[in-house]
């Protein structure tokens, strides 16, 4: 049987590689052994960076809604406890947006919490 070479199939993934690294700066977007590290680090970055976002959404909305949970007159945590024990299952998203959107149920819903509590 004959030998196969493999220059069609290196060809093809080092192609590959330098498409990922299109608009990189100087040697990163032309060579390939050089832009196979640029494109790793970057696909481990965005990879981490997906969940450094999430991370920091849910710091955004505890921020939100302890502001406007202290306009009411309660803690974030004790907001969150009061509206635990009253059964109330909504997320810190929603919490959130009804901080910033509709201060009247926030209001509300801090009052739930604080009979809770008390």
């Amino acid at each position: 049987m004959a030998r196969i070479k493999g220059g069609m199939n290196a060809k093809r993934k080092h192609n590959k590689v330098l498409k990922l690294a299109k608009g990189y700066r100087g040697a990163r977007s032309n060579q390939y052994r050089i832009a196979k590290q640029s494109v790793m680090r970057a696909l481990n970055t965005s990879f981490a960076g997906r969940k450094e976002r999430k991370r920091q959404f849910r710091q955004l909305w505890i921020a939100r809604i302890n502001a406007a949970a202290r306009m009411n007159g309660i803690s974030y945590s004790r907001l969150m406890y009061g509206l635990k024990l009253a059964e109330v299952d909504i997320n810190r998203k929603m919490l959130a947006e009804m901080a910033v959107n509709d201060a009247e149920g926030f209001a509300t819903l801090a009052e739930l919490a604080k009979s809770k509590i008390a």
